[in-house]
């Protein structure tokens, strides 16, 4: 049984099961991963848009967590995805 089988007796719609799938394969082994809103769009097939409906979808759920990452001049980098698992 897949390690994700959770995601699926969850009621969530599928662009939060694509977005989480997406987060998870790339994660390190903390549970934490830093794609930019565009490249999981462009990787997964689906708007910018949705995925940051997706996003708000899985922090509701108590899923993932944000975390906004800076550069050290202070402009602002992707976001830090922290992943949990129920």
């Amino acid at each position: 049984m897949s390690r994700l089988t959770f995601l699926y007796q969850m009621d969530l719609p599928h662009r939060a099961i694509a977005v989480y799938t997406y987060l998870h394969d790339r994660a390190n082994k903390n549970g934490e991963c830093w794609p930019s809103v565009k490249t999981i769009a462009g990787d997964i097939k689906l708007s910018p848009a949705t995925v940051r409906r997706a996003i708000k979808d899985l922090k509701k759920a108590g899923l993932i967590e944000t975390e906004q990452r800076y550069r050290e001049q202070g402009g602002k980098s992707s976001s830090l995805y922290k992943l949990y698992v129920p």
